[in-house]
C-alpha cells in the first residue's frame, strides 16, 4: 500500500514538472504547498513521508513546528505513559509512537529492533529505584526460601531478634530487679499511648486515633484467637509488666508497638514532631526490651508496626466515608 502511494506522488510530481515546462505562466501560479511537495521528493521513503507531512501541516498549522513540545498529544501521551509504567520518558515516547495513535505521525520515533537496551535499563533504575530494589530483593529471597533448612517441629522457632539480644536476655535473667524496672517503665509508656489517644477524642474532638486503636485491638484479638503461638523459651515475666499481674496475653501481634505507631502518626499529622520523635525512640527501646525479655517474637513487633499504619489509614477512610454520607 505504501509503495502505491509513493509511486502516485512521484507521478504527480512529474506531471507538475511537465506542466511547468509547457506553461511557464501557470507554473508561477503553482501553490506553495505543491512546490514544497515537489521539492521534498527525492525518491526515498523518508522524503515521501516528510513531504506528505509538510503538505498536511501547510493547510492546518503553517506557523507551528511539526511536533510542538507543549501541545503535541503524542508527547503528552508518552509522558503520561512514562509516569504510569516503568519505562523511562524516552522509551515511553518511542513505544507510544510505535503502538499508540501517533505511530503514523511520528515515524522517526518508532522502536527499531529490541525495545530494551543498557541505556533503558539504566533509565528504569534512575527513575524507579525503589521498585528496582524490591525486584532484586524478590530474587534474593526466592533463593533463600527455596534453599532454607526448615526448623523441625520439635525445635523452638528460630528468631533473629532473640539471637541479637542474647546478651541482654542473659543480663535481665540474672537481674530480676532490672527486669522489673524496665517492665514498669514500659507500662508507663503504654499508659502514655492510651492517655494521648483518649485525649484526642475527649478533649480535642478528633476520633481518628481512637477509631484506629479500636480497629487494631479488634483485629489483634481475632488473630490471637485464630493462632495461639507458644510462649517463647526463656520468657522473663514481671508483675509490673503490662498487662499487670503476669496474666495471659496474645503474642501476635504486638499491641504495644501498634498503639505507639498510631499515636506517633497522629502527632505528625498535627505537626507535633518533637512528641512523635520521642514516641518513636521509646517504641524502639520498647521493642528491644520485649525481645530481650522474650515477651514477643520479632514477627510480632514487625507486624505491629504495619498494623499501626494500616489501621490509621482505615480509620481515616472511615472518617471520610462518614463525611461524604452527610
Amino acid at each position: 500500500m505504501g509503495d502505491v502511494k509513493a509511486e502516485s506522488v512521484v507521478l504527480r510530481s512529474r506531471h507538475i514538472e511537465r506542466t511547468r515546462d509547457a506553461h511557464p505562466s501557470k507554473a508561477t501560479g503553482t501553490t506553495s504547498g505543491s512546490r514544497a511537495k515537489a521539492a521534498s521528493i527525492d525518491g526515498s521513503p523518508r522524503s515521501l513521508l516528510n513531504g506528505r507531512s509538510h503538505h498536511h501541516h501547510h493547510h492546518t498549522t503553517p506557523d507551528h513546528p511539526q511536533y510542538p513540545s507543549s501541545a503535541d498529544p503524542q508527547l503528552s501521551s508518552a509522558a503520561l505513559a512514562s509516569r504510569m509504567t516503568f519505562l523511562p520518558p524516552s522509551e515511553a515516547i518511542k513505544a507510544h509512537g510505535k503502538f499508540g495513535k501517533g505511530a503514523a505521525e511520528a515515524p522517526s520515533l518508532a522502536v527499531e529492533g529490541s525495545c530494551r537496551s543498557v541505556e533503558d535499563v539504566v533509565g528504569i533504575i534512575r527513575h524507579h529505584p525503589i521498585p528496582f530494589a524490591f525486584g532484586l530483593s524478590l530474587l534474593f529471597f526466592m533463593g533463600v526460601e527455596y534453599t532454607l533448612r526448615m526448623v523441625p517441629s520439635s525445635s523452638p522457632p528460630l528468631d533473629l531478634g532473640f539471637i541479637l539480644t542474647r546478651s541482654l536476655h542473659t543480663l535481665l535473667a540474672s537481674s530480676p530487679a532490672l527486669n522489673s524496672a524496665l517492665a514498669a517503665l514500659n507500662t508507663v509508656f503504654v499508659g502514655m499511648q492510651a492517655t494521648y489517644i483518649v485525649w484526642t477524642l475527649l478533649v480535642e474532638g478528633r476520633p481518628r486515633p481512637t477509631i484506629a486503636a479500636l480497629f487494631m485491638f479488634t483485629c489483634r484479638g481475632i488473630l490471637g484467637c485464630s493462632t495461639q503461638l507458644p510462649l517463647p523459651q526463656g520468657f522473663l515475666g514481671s508483675g509490673v509488666d503490662f498487662p499487670v499481674g503476669n496474666v495471659s496475653f496474645f503474642l501476635f501481634f504486638s499491641g504495644h508497638v501498634a498503639g505507639s505507631i498510631i499515636a506517633s502518626l497522629d502527632m505528625r499529622r498535627m505537626r507535633r514532631y518533637e512528641m512523635a520523635w520521642v514516641f518513636d525512640a521509646l517504641n524502639l527501646l520498647q521493642g528491644i526490651r520485649l525481645l530481650a525479655s522474650r515477651g514477643h517474637y520479632t514477627i510480632d513487633l514487625a507486624v505491629g508496626v504495619g498494623a499501626g499504619f494500616l489501621f490509621d489509614i482505615l480509620a481515616g477512610k472511615y472518617e471520610e466515608s462518614k463525611k461524604h454520607a452527610h
